[in-house]
């Protein structure tokens, strides 16, 4: 059964890795997930965490202090001033994330399809499962690295967002292929705004617009690349 454990505490945090950051005392929610995700928050910063460590990880605990670690030799220790709240629930089994209509259908014909996004792609998984929430569909390219590709019918910023949290979380998946060590992401959608543009050539990704009856009629040179 899937079980996730708040804590409500006064702490302060040390992040030693690929860089060194540090959180002074102050209160915060920290969260446990089942596969062992650990997540610090804040009261405020909408949903991304303060500092994190994805799973799989080690959590050791001890009197007043928290210690997680990975195999790649980052550690994140989480020193416990005052714990208010310590709970652990069962959420049960979820559903996942309905999408509408034409937003399913595009990912169907896209993964029957996923040459017209990129010549040579080729599927690997629809609906690849993360802590984090599935990918739409994981792919491979023509050079045997994988690609992340997520689906939108509108594209926003937030889908950009929701896509570079998927490729941080790929990231530290070694049994996939990398180009320089990352995922490839790549951002498809029937209409992508400006700004959402704009930050996804700041985070690295490929933003792709396609003509929804044209996919459905198999008209790959509808499809717009930038």
């Amino acid at each position: 059964m899937v079980a996730v454990r708040l804590v409500v505490a006064r702490c302060s945090v040390r992040y030693v890795g690929r860089l060194e950051s540090r959180l002074d005392e102050a209160l915060r929610l920290i969260m446990v997930k089942a596969d062992g995700c650990v997540a610090i928050h804040a009261d405020g910063g909408a949903y991304k965490p303060l500092n994190w460590m994805n799973a799989p990880n080690t959590l050791v605990e001890a009197e007043g202090e928290w210690t997680v670690s990975n195999t790649k030799g980052e550690t994140l220790t989480i020193t416990l001033h005052e714990i208010l709240l310590d709970t652990l629930h069962h959420l049960g089994d979820d559903p996942g994330l309905a999408k509408d209509g034409v937003e399913a259908h595009l990912q169907e014909l896209l993964a029957a399809m996923p040459h017209t996004i990129e010549d040579g792609l080729t599927l690997i998984r629809r609906e690849h499962f993360t802590a984090i929430g599935p990918v739409d569909l994981l792919c491979r390219d023509r050079n045997g690295n994988t690609v992340a590709v997520e689906i939108k019918r509108r594209g926003e910023i937030d889908g950009v967002e929701q896509l570079a949290r998927y490729l941080e979380y790929l990231d530290n998946d070694s049994s996939l292929p990398k180009e320089n060590g990352s995922v490839r992401g790549i951002f498809v959608a029937q209409v992508i705004k400006p700004q959402a543009k704009t930050l996804a050539a700041t985070r690295g990704l490929s933003c792709v617009e396609i003509d929804y009856e044209a996919l459905r009629g198999n008209k790959p040179d509808e499809l717009t690349l930038f």
